[in-house]
């Protein structure tokens, strides 16, 4: 079995209440969540829960092969940085065991 999770940070330019801010990180979860079948979900520290523009945001695809697993988050990854609204800043992935 093989888990990729990536966090993916993005600033939220456009944002100017936490309105605005969730209803962009809403259509990407919820899109990606959708799309290509992985667990996704908003993860900002407590720190950045209240500012508007900028958002962390979690996704985890698990597949019995590597490759696989690689090519969906690679997907869920360009998925993020189509949104125009966003400016993707730090993305890490991390293999989990």
């Amino acid at each position: 079995m093989y888990v990729l999770a990536t966090r993916i940070d993005v600033h939220i330019a456009e944002a100017q209440s936490l309105k605005d801010k969730r209803r962009v990180v809403t259509s990407i979860v919820d899109g990606a969540r959708r799309r290509y079948g992985v667990a996704s979900s908003q993860v900002d520290g407590e720190r950045d829960l209240d500012r508007w523009q900028r958002a962390s945001l979690g996704f985890a695809a698990v597949s019995n092969s590597q490759h696989h697993t690689t090519e969906v988050i690679d997907e869920v990854s360009r998925f993020v940085w189509s949104f125009p609204e966003v400016a993707v800043i730090e993305e890490e992935r991390t293999w989990l065991t």
